[in-house]
């Protein structure tokens, strides 16, 4: 006797949300390498950028105090996105006895699809950090060399002249993310933290963040990058990047790239009356940006 409906949800449902946890959990989550995750309880979450204070004068003996004013710079805006998947099973199947089969093989098919469609939208993030189609609050690239600032002056978290990842590159980059300064003028002393790459360059990256002596040379010179620290959270690899020649340093500027997590991913299961078919979905709601250019350094390569 086949089983009814009724019977299959109370009974299959459990198994299945088992069963998308786990093939769901089984992907790397390689945005958690890029963006610093926080939650939401609204439609969208806006982040103001203030522009700090200039640097404090000397006050002569029985003089007023001088004051400043911190100004608003730009806000940056994260508009969550729903995203959703499902699949349902036929009341003939049901009958046929064919649901465990073709459920087991379509949840784990709808776990894998949820979690490459967050590891997609988290790295187009970067692949869209150079193209003036995507723009920050301030109304540039993620990445560029004329970031507007409140004190006047340009701000640049690009190399002036692209280039590939190699060992000159590096350094500059380094150099350029050390000589950041924020809206009014005043140093921030920032620094690379971890180098981000596509596939194709993980062989360059190991090579310039962890051989002990300069690669590519037969002198005795020291790797000045990993003798200094310079990277200390090393590089990481993101498949979902587009570009091959493109590599990413990110900063430990705050506020920089950031993930919002509006409602976690979510399974549920029910009937169909008119159909008969037996439905299972999943649903969760997020989104990726960056809120201050200074969490992140780029170049598109040469």
């Amino acid at each position: 006797m086949a089983i009814s409906r009724g019977q299959l949800l109370k009974e299959l449902e459990p198994g299945l949300n088992a069963l998308f946890g786990l093939e769901y959990s089984r992907y790397d989550e390689e945005h958690t390498d890029i963006f610093d995750t926080e939650s939401s309880d609204r439609a969208f979450e806006e982040e103001v950028m203030l522009s700090g204070f200039g640097e404090a004068p000397v006050k002569s003996e029985g003089a007023a105090v001088t004051y400043d004013t911190a100004g608003e710079a730009y806000t940056a805006r994260y508009t969550h996105e729903t995203i959703a998947l499902a699949f349902s099973i036929t009341e003939e199947a049901v009958e046929d006895n064919l649901y465990d089969r073709l459920s087991t093989r379509y949840t784990k098919a709808l776990a894998r699809s949820a979690a490459q469609t967050k590891q997609v939208k988290a790295a187009n993030v970067l692949n869209n950090a150079f193209s003036s189609s995507f723009l920050l609050g301030d109304g540039k690239e993620l990445c560029a060399t004329d970031h507007p600032t409140v004190g006047g002056g340009d701000l640049s978290n690009e190399l002036a002249t692209a280039a590939d990842l190699n060992e000159t590159s590096l350094e500059q980059a380094l150099i350029d993310i050390a000589d950041f300064h924020d809206e009014r003028g005043l140093k921030l002393a920032q620094r690379g933290m971890k180098l981000i790459v596509p596939s194709e360059l993980q062989f360059v990256s190991d090579r310039l963040c962890m051989s002990t002596l300069r690669p590519g040379t037969s002198d005795n010179d020291i790797n000045a990058t990993k003798n200094m620290g310079m990277l200390p959270q090393g590089y990481v690899i993101n498949h979902f990047l587009t570009d091959a020649d493109a590599w990413f340093i990110k900063t430990d500027a705050p506020n920089g790239l950031k993930h919002f997590v509006r409602s976690k991913m979510r399974t549920k299961m029910d009937g169909d009356f008119d159909t008969g078919n037996v439905r299972y979905k999943c649903r969760e709601r997020y989104s990726f940006g960056a809120s201050d250019p200074r969490g992140i350094f780029g170049s598109p390569g040469a």
